[in-house]
Parts: structure tokens; C-alpha cells; sequence
């Protein structure tokens, strides 16, 4: 081979290997499911693929028989995609993943999303094997149980759904211990009974138990602060009023005012003087005549 095919095809090669390079660098699409992923019988759900500005074409599958099959596809530029399903049930409930085309060539696949129907069965009963008020550290047990269904699975919701917990090997009842918690454990809880040969189908949410975590030693420092500023606030309220008196009461002349004002003290003694010496004479004869 001449050294310029040589080179042609070592450029063609490496220009290749580069595109191929960049192509398997896609960003990884991120699949989503709002409000949730655990739908009521006949509810809807909106499935979201987030891929690139970059994406025109988005593809939703599902899992069927160990392969994921097209669901549905989404054309144009966007960075994210919305996939709708109207209607949950058993058909619609499964495995999805969601992947996205640019340039020429297709993304990796998502993460898998589980959706999941609720409603088919009767629900449960929720309950504690304590109080529903734990102090932050501490454990707490929550039992599922069933007495029409013979379950040999059960899932703890946490709040918000974000979270779902399954219990394994299990007939009448599910066990789940939480702990040790702090105060993001704090909300209502259910639990749903469901077998494992129809992962995606469970039963009606049993009925809601609020817990609560709450820290009393935080709640008491919180008390002492406001009963000392109560405190502090009187204390000050009375020495306002103390400062008002003060200054709204009598007040005698400064010493400058003091020289403008007539001698009551002299003229007092004047009289006084007029009146012994001009008046007790005539007194004494009066006296001596009577």
C-alpha cells in the first residue's frame, strides 16, 4: 500500500474512533415518573426522559419477557421528553427505560423505572408495635398484615412515596424496622400487599399512621428562650415607664430662672416684722384697758 493511502486510511481510522468515542460519551438519560411511581387502578402518570439540547429523538420501552420492547417515541429538539399513559393497569404496570438519538447514533440506556398499580386487592392494616412519637436515635417497627389475602410480599411507603421498602418471605403480615431516625422519618406511612410473581400489581394503600419525631430537649430550650425574653421584655417596659415619670412630673427652676424671680422669703419676714411692731402695741393697750 502507497504511504498516502497509508496515511488516508490512519486518518480515516483515528477520525472514526474519535466519532465513535464522543458517540459512546453521550450523557446518560435520567427517567422520571410524576407524581409518582405508584399510580391508582385506571390513574395517570407522566413518564419524563431527560437527555440533551442536543436530542431529537426520544424512546420509551418497556421490559417484556427478559427484552425491552419500543413504547412509544418522541420527535424533536428537546431536552427533556413527556410520555403520558392515561390508564394504569396491569398491562401499562412494568419495567421501563427510556433512551435518546443524537447525531447518528443512540444513547445508552436509562436506569430502570418500576411503575406500579395499586387497588387490585383489598388493603391491609398498618400499625406500630410503640407510640407513634420516637425521640431522634431511637427504632420503630411497623407491621403489615392481612387477614383475607395470604401476601408473600409487603412494601412500607415513606413520605412523599420517594422511597418504598420491600419485605420478602412473608405470608400474613410484613415486619419493617426504621431507625435510627431523626426528623426527615416524620410523616404518614402505608403499606401495600402484593406478590411476587405480579411485582407491579399491589393491593389498595392500607389505612395512613402519622409518625412523628420530635426532639423534647431542643422543644425545652426552645420554652426557657421565650419565657426569658418575656422576662427581659417586662423588665424593660418598666423601666420605660419609670424614665416617663421622671421626666413628665414637677421639675423646680434651673438656678439661672431662680434670679428673676422676687424674694418671697424676705417679703414674708417684712410683714412679719410690720405686724409685731406696728400691730402689738395697739394689742397691748387694748389689753390694758380691758
Amino acid at each position: 500500500m502507497a504511504p498516502r493511502n497509508i496515511t488516508l486510511f490512519c486518518l480515516v481510522l483515528c477520525l472514526g474512533q474519535k466519532i465513535q468515542a464522543q458517540d459512546e460519551n453521550f450523557p446518560i438519560p435520567i427517567i422520571s415518573a410524576m407524581p409518582s411511581s405508584v399510580i391508582p387502578w385506571n390513574g395517570s402518570v407522566k413518564i419524563l426522559c431527560q437527555g440533551t439540547l442536543e436530542s431529537y429523538l426520544y424512546q420509551l420501552e418497556i421490559l417484556e419477557n427478559l427484552t425491552y420492547k419500543q413504547v412509544e417515541k418522541k420527535l424533536g429538539f428537546q431536552e427533556v421528553a413527556e410520555f403520558i399513559i392515561n390508564h394504569m393497569d396491569t398491562n401499562t404496570a412494568g419495567r421501563y427505560q427510556c433512551r435518546y438519538k443524537r447525531e447518528h447514533r443512540w444513547s445508552a440506556p436509562s436506569e430502570a423505572l418500576e411503575l406500579v398499580v395499586t387497588g387490585l386487592y383489598n388493603k391491609p392494616f398498618l400499625s406500630t408495635d410503640g407510640g407513634h412519637v420516637v425521640m431522634p436515635g431511637e427504632n420503630i417497627s411497623f407491621q403489615c398484615s392481612s387477614a383475607y389475602m395470604s401476601f408473600d410480599r409487603f412494601s412500607l411507603s415513606r413520605p412523599g412515596g420517594a422511597t418504598l421498602s420491600r419485605h420478602r418471605d412473608a405470608r400474613l403480615q410484613g415486619d419493617f424496622t426504621l431507625g435510627p431516625v431523626n426528623l426527615s422519618f416524620s410523616g404518614v406511612y402505608t403499606c401495600y400487599g402484593w406478590h411476587s410473581g405480579h411485582p407491579y400489581v399491589w393491593s389498595a394503600p392500607s389505612n395512613a399512621l402519622e409518625l412523628v419525631v420530635t426532639d423534647t430537649t431542643s422543644q425545652d430550650h426552645t420554652t426557657e428562650n421565650w419565657v426569658r425574653m418575656g422576662v427581659a421584655g417586662l423588665v424593660l417596659l418598666a423601666l420605660l415607664a419609670i424614665l416617663a415619670e421622671n421626666r413628665l412630673g414637677p421639675q423646680l427652676p434651673h438656678q439661672e430662672d431662680q434670679q428673676d424671680l422676687p424674694d418671697l422669703s424676705w417679703s414674708w419676714q417684712k410683714s412679719q416684722t410690720e405686724w409685731t411692731f406696728g400691730l402689738t402695741p395697739k394689742d397691748h393697750q387694748e389689753d390694758s384697758w380691758s
